[in-house]
């Protein structure tokens, strides 16, 4: 039987969906890290749920989560209205 292609599981373990908004390179980088944000805290939320992980752990992985987003939309200017010109 065939090994399964690393690619193969890493778009099964992490699925990209398609980005429909303003096309700007911010936008689509700030895109990916809002999915990987959003895949992260549910596999957290899963494993918290199933007794794996306990609650604080939880917050706690999903607060420093937050925080590389938000540095992210940060870092990147998004939702900042660009300077108006004279």
């Amino acid at each position: 039987m065939d090994e399964p292609n690393i690619d193969d599981k890493e778009k099964f373990l992490l699925p990209r969906s398609r980005y429909y908004g303003h096309v700007k390179p911010e936008n689509l980088v700030f895109n990916v890290n809002l999915q990987e944000f959003a895949q992260k805290v549910g596999y957290i939320t899963s494993l918290e749920t199933n007794g794996k992980l306990n609650p604080e752990d939880a917050y706690n992985q999903i607060k420093e989560l937050w925080k590389q987003l938000k540095s992210s939309k940060k870092g990147l200017s998004i939702g900042k209205e660009p300077p108006e010109k004279p």
